[in-house]
């Protein structure tokens, strides 16, 4: 018998709570809604990269409440498969790998993405770091 599959979404938090939209004109010059951090849900977990490839129970991750869950679809990739897969990028994230611009928990939920659905995260989220970087501040930062 087939299996039916398994939702997943995209957890999405404000690691500025709100501050990124208020205050964000004034440091960039530009506006900015939020600094975008990411987690993929799936057989009833979040994962995310964080120090690492971490897992934790939905509600139960360090970022709060997301703002916003995106549906990304549905999988039948099986879990045990999904674990493999997991084991398979663990090198390319790590807290060495890190880069806020290049590398970072976004990019993993997009990669992790296209693994289970064949789907992107949403495009706002991954050009946060252009977006930061073409302002008229943005280049200061690094």
């Amino acid at each position: 018998m087939a299996e039916e599959g398994h939702r997943v979404t995209l957890n999405v938090y404000d690691l500025s709570q709100g501050l990124a939209r208020q205050l964000s004109t004034t440091f960039l010059g530009k506006a900015i809604e939020g600094i975008w951090h990411t987690g993929i849900v799936v057989y009833g977990n979040g994962y995310y990269f964080g120090g690492g490839i971490q897992h934790a129970p939905p509600g139960s991750m360090p970022y709060g409440t997301p703002i916003q869950v995106v549906e990304l679809g549905v999988t039948h990739v099986p879990k045990d498969v999904f674990k493999m897969y997991l084991l398979e990028i663990d090198l390319r994230y790590k807290v060495e790998t890190y880069s806020l611009l290049t590398h970072n928990c976004n990019n993993f939920s997009n990669e992790v993405a296209q693994f289970l659905v064949g789907a992107t995260i949403p495009g706002y989220i991954l050009q946060l770091p252009t977006e930061v970087m073409s302002s008229p501040m943005g280049a200061l930062l690094c």
